[in-house]
C-alpha cells in the first residue's frame, strides 16, 4: 500500500505539477550573468539561451548574477550530470557579497552511481550561520531532461520549490529570535567536486575517468528587486509593488501545503531538525 501510494503521488506530480518548462524564448545569459570561473569549460549554446557547465580534474565552472537582490522569484532549469556522477555537486543558489556572517540559500543536487536516484539537498545560512541541511531524493530522473528550481524570497518566507512544487519553507521568525535572510543576494550556479562528502558521506569517489561532467542550464530571466545598497537590507524591495510580495505569497496555499507534506512524507531522507545527535532540542525555527 505504500508504494502504491507513492507511485500513485509520483504520477499526480509529474502530470499536475507543470514539469517542464519551454526555455525558448526569454534574455540570452550574458544579459543577466557572468562567468565565475572555468571559462574555457563552459560552452553557450542557442545564441546563448542555453549554457553548458563542465568539471574535469583541472576545474569545475560557474556563472553568477551582474547583480545582487534584495527579494524575488528566482528561478534556473537544469539538467544534471548523468551516468556515473559521484562526488559531483550541482549548485543553484543565492548568496550574499559578505565573506563571514553572510546570507545563503542552496539547492545543490549530489551525485551519484548510475541507478540509483539523485540527492538534492537545500540549505539555509543567515548571518553565517547554516547547518539547516534537509535532504530529498527527486522522483524523477533529473539528467533526462530540464526541470525547474525557483527560490521564493521575500519578508514573510523561504521557498524552495522543484517543477512548481514546494519542498521546503523556511518561515521567517525573528519575533523568537530566529535568523533570517536580508542581506542582497546574488544569484550563481556553478558544477564543482564534492567528493568529501557529497555521495554516500564522501566513502564514493569521483571516477575522473568519467569526466567531463556536464550540466545543462537555460532560463535566465530574473524576477528580482535589485538592491540599492550590498551591505545591508532594502526596504523598497520588500513593498507590495513587486507581486512576490504580495499577500498571497506570505504563506503555502492549501493545495501547495498538502503537497509539501507529501514530499516530507515519501522524499524526505533527513531532516536537521530531527537529528538529535547534533541537537540535543530542536532548534527554535523547527517543529517543536
Amino acid at each position: 500500500m505504500e508504494a502504491s501510494l507513492l507511485s500513485l503521488f509520483t504520477l499526480v506530480l509529474l502530470v499536475g505539477g507543470g514539469v517542464l518548462t519551454a526555455g525558448q524564448t526569454g534574455p540570452s545569459f550574458d544579459q543577466n550573468y557572468y562567468i565565475t570561473f572555468g571559462n574555457d569549460h563552459i560552452r553557450s549554446i542557442r545564441q546563448g539561451r542555453e549554457l553548458r557547465l563542465a568539471m574535469d580534474r583541472s576545474t569545475g565552472s560557474g556563472i553568477a548574477s551582474k547583480l545582487t537582490y534584495s527579494s524575488g522569484f528566482f528561478q534556473m532549469e537544469l539538467k544534471l550530470p548523468a551516468g556515473n556522477s559521484a562526488g559531483v555537486v550541482t549548485a543553484f543558489y543565492l548568496r550574499s557579497q559578505s565573506n563571514n556572517a553572510h546570507d545563503e540559500l542552496d539547492f545543490e543536487f549530489l551525485g551519484n552511481l548510475p541507478g540509483l536516484p539523485y540527492t538534492l539537498q537545500t540549505n539555509v545560512f543567515t548571518s553565517g550561520v547554516g547547518n539547516r541541511e534537509q535532504r530529498i531524493q527527486l522522483w524523477f530522473d533529473p539528467t533526462a531532461a530540464y526541470h525547474t528550481y525557483r527560490i521564493l524570497w521575500n519578508p514573510h518566507q523561504v521557498v524552495f520549490f522543484v517543477d512548481n512544487i514546494p519542498i521546503r519553507v523556511y518561515m521567517n521568525k525573528v519575533n523568537i529570535g530566529v535568523g533570517y535572510p536580508y542581506q542582497p543576494m546574488q544569484i550563481l550556479t556553478s558544477l564543482w567536486d564534492g567528493e568529501s562528502w557529497a555521495t554516500d558521506g564522501g566513502r564514493i569517489k569521483t571516477d575522473w575517468s568519467q569526466a567531463p561532467f556536464r550540466a545543462y542550464l537555460r532560463s535566465f530571466e530574473i524576477n528580482g528587486c535589485p538592491s540599492k545598497n550590498s551591505n545591508t537590507d532594502d526596504q523598497q524591495c520588500y513593498t507590495s509593488k513587486y507581486w512576490w510580495n504580495e499577500k498571497q505569497y506570505w504563506k503555502l496555499n492549501h493545495a501547495q501545503q498538502i503537497e509539501y507534506e507529501a514530499i516530507k512524507k515519501y522524499h524526505m531522507t533527513y531532516d536537521y531538525c530531527s537529528d538529535r545527535s547534533r541537537t540535543p532540542k530542536p532548534p527554535p525555527e523547527c517543529p517543536q
